[in-house]
This record gives structure tokens, sequence and C-alpha cells, in this order.
């Protein structure tokens, strides 16, 4: 079931965003530890729990990696000027490129906008000349990253 325009309201009621929100901190809570913080019977966590699943609110669970960790010390933002014929190109090469994170279709003089991480400086100017096939680059280096958050804190609004 998809959720419908005239869903949100009634989805998306104190007790549920107080669900997502738990959610968000520690996605690993059984659905008793998640009644017992929010006030409801485990069964009841539970049936919330399908319906958020089934209506696309909660898409998934997963571990959030610490890429650094990993090998991966680079961060950049690539900007992408692709002309329209290629734009399947650029979602493809995101789609199959591990190192890109994120790429947004974005208005102004750039067609896109691509996170990547990589091992190396070395590395970052490989993904840059891949890039560069399907379009002109500019890149920018994250120097530090002071503000991100994990989590998106749901409220009445």
């Amino acid at each position: 079931m998809l959720l419908m325009p005239s869903e949100p309201n009634r989805l998306l009621d104190r007790a549920n965003l107080a669900l997502l929100n738990e959610l968000q901190r520690e996605a690993r809570l059984s659905y008793s530890e998640l009644g017992r913080r929010i006030g409801l019977s485990t069964p009841a966590v539970a049936e919330r729990v399908r319906r958020l699943e089934d209506a696309g609110v909660i898409r998934g669970y997963g571990a959030r990696l610490d890429l650094t960790a990993l090998g991966y010390s680079v961060t950049a933002l690539i900007e992408l000027a692709a002309p329209p014929p290629r734009y399947a190109q650029v979602l493809e090469y995101a789609q199959n490129t591990p190192e890109v994170r994120e790429c947004y279709f974005v208005t102004g003089e750039s067609s896109f906008v691509a996170r990547v991480v990589a091992r190396s400086i070395a590395h970052l100017q490989e993904l840059i000349q891949q890039m560069s096939l399907l379009g002109s680059t500019r890149t920018a280096v994250v120097l530090s990253a002071p503000i991100i958050k994990e989590t998106f804190e749901l409220g009445q609004g």
C-alpha cells in the first residue's frame, strides 16, 4: 500500500512519530523495548511498524558505516554538466559506482551533483576522469563535515 496524500495525518500520529524517532536512533530495538519507550504494547508496536513499512515510510534498516575506517578518507562533491542525451549514462554510472554515495539532479549550470568517497587523491582523480567522459566537471574536496544529521527529528508541525 502506497501512502496516499490524504493519509499522512492519519498514519503519522504522535505514537508513530515517537516510534519513528526511536527507530532512527536505534533500529535494533525490540518491539517490547520500543513499546516501553513510547507507551504501547508489543503487538501494537509490531502492527504500527508493519503499517509504516507497508506505506513506505520505513524504507529499510541497516548499519551506518564509517567509510574512513574502511579506507575511504577523501570525500568530494562533483558537479557534472552533462547534455540531456547523456542523463541516462550519468545515472547508470552513479548507480553502478560504489564510490558515488549520492547523486542529485539539480538546477543551475550543472545537471548533477554527486557526493563521492575515495581512498586517496589519486583515486579521486580517477573518478573525476571517468565522470568527465559524461560532461564537464567541477570538484570540491570536503575538508571537514562539522554537521551531519543522521536522523530527522519528527514532531507535530
